[in-house]
């Protein structure tokens, strides 16, 4: 359940209230989902929650115990090195020139230093890793988030993001450039994907299952977590204190954030 996983890993990240104390993670005012459509995706998630737990999981757990970390690592990284090319479409499209340079320079130094990315000798070099998609890209210029809805074998989405989605997919210059998804790269790529973000996303399956109710525990960590991704692409991210550092030593929101 590629398309399910990658949101759940925002939605429920490590060291969220439901991952320690099975508690539910409640919607904030700022960030509540419109959810008109609520009865049909609690029947979609209840779907695919059971075709994770007996296909999906069972695979990527089998995964889990055969590969080592540090192999599991390597893939996980070459998946994401594969994804830099869409983060230089929205990085151009957001009007962010300096992101798009920095995601442009990490994908030729890691395709080819970096062994196919296999090592990020990029973020060495002071040129760190971020995300952009074109549902931020949307939001970025003011496109509001639409009803929550829940996709099966996807997971959870919005009308933009799942606009975006499909825009990602189609403009994906990996893709164009290697024939499509029919292709055997293009296949083995999807494959490799479904599993790699899978067995990435396991810690935040098993949160679900302690969470009291784990479709509101995934629909409010999923809507927070794009709330905070399209302010990221405005500049508008809100600063919050670094507990582990003097309050005189914190560092600047837009410090690792390069524009």
């Amino acid at each position: 359940m590629i398309f399910a996983a990658t949101p759940l890993v925002a939605a429920v990240p490590a060291g969220a209230p439901a991952a320690e104390t099975g508690v539910d993670v409640q919607d904030s005012p700022a960030s509540l989902p419109h959810d008109p459509w609520q009865g049909m995706n609690r029947q979609v998630f209840g779907f695919s929650m059971l075709l994770d737990r007996y296909l999906v999981a069972p695979i990527a757990h089998t995964y889990m115990h055969m590969a080592p970390s540090p192999v599991r690592r390597r893939v996980s990284m070459v998946v994401d090195n594969l994804g830099e090319p869409g983060t230089v479409i929205n990085d151009v499209a957001q009007g962010h020139p300096r992101r798009a340079g920095v995601a442009t320079a990490r994908f030729m130094i890691n395709s080819t230093v970096g062994l196919l990315g296999m090592f990020d000798v990029a973020a060495k070099m002071d040129l760190p890793s971020h995300d952009a998609d074109f549902g931020q890209t949307l939001g970025r210029y003011g496109a509001e988030a639409g009803p929550y809805i829940y996709v099966p074998l996807v997971g959870p989405s919005d009308l933009r993001d799942g606009l975006g989605r499909i825009v990602d997919i189609l403009v994906d210059p990996v893709s164009l450039a290697t024939g499509g998804f029919t292709t055997t790269f293009g296949a083995t790529r999807v494959g490799v994907t479904v599993l790699d973000v899978r067995a990435r996303s396991d810690v935040a399956f098993r949160a679900l299952d302690d969470a009291t109710d784990p479709y509101a525990t995934a629909r409010s960590g999923y809507t927070q977590h794009r709330v905070s991704v399209v302010q990221s692409a405005t500049g508008a991210v809100e600063a919050l204190p670094d507990f582990d550092s003097p309050m005189d030593a914190r560092p600047s929101a837009d410090s690792d954030h390069p524009k």
